[in-house]
């Protein structure tokens, strides 16, 4: 492994990252830092967060800088405020010894006549969110006319937040001389498209395996009711005592059922959505980074650029619209050559999710068994013990009250004393889990839902039911299915018994119906859902059926009218058997 010498790196910056401690580059950083100061070119770079990808931009931006130049001269772009203000503050620390070169961190939620001035003052390098630098260059705040690098961190992320206008605004306004580094952990077409527009003839640095998630993180998968999905994971949180881990929810509203029900129950746990001002925000994020808070619970899009370290265990309490964003999810443990643990907790309809994951990442996720009432409470009485073994005893102080104390307990023999001690703390695990039930889900038949609808049911039933057609504006191409169609009602009513009607999907839409009698409480079900990047909306709407009315189609299924006309247009069709539910 070549030194940070070796790659060309000069004697300042040798000097502030021997005093961070930095002894010997990543393979990220051995890999991009000499193809921006020896080839300057363009880079795409793909890694996972953790692997050094801040030093491996940040020192080349702070070389190639020219500190007697007034203008600045490197861009570096980030999805959130979080990761902006570490970056520059990385930044900093790297070039602590580098004189005369001036880094300003511009981001929303600050006040934005404050880094006008701070601009004026000068900035030879800017590191900045999409919306507030463009709003800038509109008030011609700042001038990115000479830029020589341009560094797009984490691309994935800024287009799923749906800066791509901005960006587009923003890399239109740089010179065509510059150098454009762009990282990120997946490679979606959008960012593929990025690419293809704005940089030439990139020379593609991967570091893993191309969209795959790490090798030091170990996926787990429990499989569980939906109604039991809490109670999974208060288990799964117990048998784990020394956890330091953020759990994900899809809605902010999921996010606050969740943790209150951990802090009612005594857990340590905050939250982190969108809700909360920049003020509360930094207040939870300081709670968690010094572990006075062993559990955070947040969304995806409040939880974007998070830089946290020593992650024991990211948890999906529900997994991710996207499926790149379970990339990013799992990326925040096991990172720095640490290993960690990312945990799906899922109910029986969700299994195909996890297997477009497993395609996507390359790895299999091992199928775990939700523990027993007793499993969690060895694990706790045995953690308890250890604790007590491990707990310093001041004798000077202990010793004014010992005999009080033994007298007091005189009349209780060795075993009878260890056991009320035991009692005191661990009484209410005792309690909680006494009589706790399995929670586990036996797997079903490859193909086939947990209680298939038989021939002739299905039919019947809706011709009785009055119907209402909702039209939602995402299909096949952003990955919806009628199992997952189906999986978001039942999961954001809590209902399993919400008639739906016929379902059509075409590459752009989504038409189906549903039991008139909860057609109001239908838009809320998606009103906090969004898939790649598009917030998804359901609308009452005079959709046109592709089947007529009473069939239906499950994938996987062997069909029920072998040798005969099916009962559509067409015939019976090839391929995957498609299992149809005929007229009654």
């Amino acid at each position: 492994m070549a030194s940070f010498e070796e790659l060309g790196v000069g004697g300042e910056i040798l000097q502030g990252l021997e005093a961070l401690g930095f002894t010997a580059p990543t393979p990220i950083q051995e890999k991009v830092i000499p193809a921006l100061l020896q080839q300057s070119r363009d880079v795409v770079g793909l890694a996972q967060t953790g692997t050094g990808k801040t030093a491996a931009f940040g020192i080349p931006l702070l070389q190639l800088c020219d500190p007697a130049a007034k203008k600045t001269q490197g861009l570096v772009l980030c999805p959130t405020r979080e990761l902006c203000v570490q970056v520059a503050r990385d930044m900093a620390s790297f070039g602590k010894f580098v004189k005369g070169v001036k880094v300003r961190a511009v981001y929303g939620g600050a006040r934005i006549d404050v880094q006008i001035k701070e601009l004026r003052q000068g900035a030879h390098i800017v590191v900045a969110t999409p919306g507030r630098l463009h709003d800038l260059i509109r008030r011609r705040a700042v001038d990115i006319s000479a830029l020589r690098l341009v560094v797009l961190d984490e691309a994935d992320e800024m287009l799923q937040m749906g800066f791509q206008d901005e960006l587009n605004a923003i890399l239109a306004q740089t010179p065509a001389t510059k150098n454009t580094l762009l990282f990120s952990a997946t490679m979606p077409k959008s960012v593929s498209s990025i690419a293809r527009k704005y940089m030439s003839e990139p020379l593609e640095i991967t570091v893993g395996q191309r969209n795959a998630g790490s090798e030091n993180i170990r996926h787990l998968c429990y499989m569980v009711h939906a109604k039991d999905r809490y109670a999974a994971l208060r288990r799964i949180v117990d048998v784990n005592p020394n956890m330091y881990a953020i759990i994900f929810c899809r809605t902010r509203q999921e996010v606050k059922d969740v943790a209150g029900k951990l802090i009612h129950e005594g857990y340590s746990a905050d939250t982190l959505h969108g809700e909360l001002s920049q003020s509360q925000r930094d207040y939870v994020m300081n709670n968690f980074r010094q572990k006075n808070i062993q559990i955070l619970v947040a969304t995806d899009v409040a939880a974007r650029g998070l830089d946290v370290n020593d992650l024991t265990h990211v948890i999906n309490y529900n997994l991710p619209d996207d499926m790149a964003n379970y990339t990013h999810r799992s990326g925040r443990t096991g990172r720095a050559g640490k290993t960690g643990v990312s945990i799906v907790i899922i109910n029986m309809r969700e299994k195909y999710l996890v297997r477009a994951i497993e395609s996507k990442l390359k790895r299999k996720f091992e199928e775990q068994k939700v523990p027993s009432g007793e499993d969690v409470c060895q694990v706790q009485l045995l953690k308890m013990i250890d604790t007590v073994k491990q707990v310093k005893v001041d004798d000077r102080k202990i010793e004014p009250f010992m005999a009080a104390i033994t007298e007091k307990l005189a009349s209780l023999d060795r075993e009878e004393l260890v056991k009320r001690f035991v009692s005191v703390e661990f009484n209410r695990f005792l309690s909680y889990y006494r009589d706790a039930p399995d929670l586990n889900v036996a797997a079903a038949p490859k193909g086939r839902y947990e209680k298939p609808l038989p021939a002739g049911k299905f039919a019947k039933r809706e011709h009785q039911v009055p119907f209402t057609t909702f039209v939602l504006n995402v299909g096949k191409n952003d990955g919806m299915y009628a199992t997952r169609l189906i999986g978001q009602v039942n999961e954001v009513t809590g209902r399993s018994n919400i008639r739906i009607g016929r379902i059509d999907i075409t590459d752009d839409s989504v038409t189906f119906e549903v039991d008139s009698a909860f057609a109001k409480a239908i838009p809320a079900v998606f009103d906090n859902l969004m898939i790649n990047g598009k917030k998804v909306v359901a609308e009452i709407g005079k959709g046109k059926f592709l089947k007529p009315r009473g069939t239906r189609t499950f994938k996987g299924a062997k069909p029920p009218y072998k040798g005969k006309k099916a009962p559509y247009k067409g015939g019976v069709k090839k391929g995957p058997w498609k299992k149809t539910l005929k007229k009654a």
